[in-house]
């Protein structure tokens, strides 16, 4: 296995975006989602990431490359359709020890992004280590098909229910075994029809606890 796959919490984390095409757009808005602070350096900037600016949800910097603007940075991705700044870039981040993703460039990159199933707070990731995005692509649409929105939806209702079960005490082996009986009941099928009162009896039964599935199941 090439890569070691992470989940880094990034909120509140300063990532620099070199780059201002319809790539950076793409990139920025996933570091958005995740609340990074952004900076985008580029000299021209896409109509969405214009929009962004204006908005204050991201800083820019309208100037060509230059090694000082990744001071402070956590992160770093490279989105330029240079070659010869997106190797300055990777070289400057690997001497400064600060994480870089060069777009489209594995080589040059200490870590390349998935292609992400979003439910909620569950990520469903597929990765090929770079070799074949078309294939991550069609796994990745497969498994938008098989995983709805329910899923986001199951994924709130365990949260939630972690706690009361944690509280409750008891052995740990007990708890997990609490958990893996209730993703593998029919709970998602309950959740798909809307079903509140089938949701409400499923936790009873399974976990012992009184549960309020309206505030999850609008």
């Amino acid at each position: 296995m090439r890569y070691y796959p992470v989940n880094l919490d990034i909120r509140g984390r300063r990532c620099v975006v070199i780059g201002g095409g319809a790539v950076a757009v793409r990139k920025v808005e996933r570091l958005l989602e995740c609340g990074a602070k952004i900076t985008v350096v580029s000299e021209k900037l896409a109509p969405a990431l214009v929009h962004l600016r204006e908005k204050g949800a991201i800083e820019h910097v309208p100037s060509d490359y230059d090694g000082r603007h990744l001071r402070g940075a956590f992160l770093v991705v490279g989105a330029t359709d240079r070659d010869d700044v997106n190797g300055r870039i990777s070289d400057d981040c690997r001497r400064a020890g600060i994480l870089v993703n060069i777009v489209d460039d594995p080589a040059r990159c200490d870590f390349i992004l998935p292609s992400l199933v979003q439910r909620g707070d569950l990520q469903i990731a597929v990765s090929t280590a770079g070799a074949s995005p078309a294939l991550a692509k069609k796994l990745r649409l497969e498994l938008e098909e098989r995983y709805g929105p329910a899923y986001a939806i199951l994924a709130a209702i365990l949260g939630e229910l972690r706690a009361g079960v944690t509280k409750r005490g008891g052995p740990a082996e007990d708890r997990g075994k609490v958990f893996e009986t209730l993703v593998n009941s029919d709970i998602v099928a309950a959740i798909e029809r809307g079903d509140r009162d089938g949701v409400r009896r499923i936790i009873r039964d399974i976990a012992g606890l009184e549960f309020d599935a309206d505030r999850f199941m609008k």
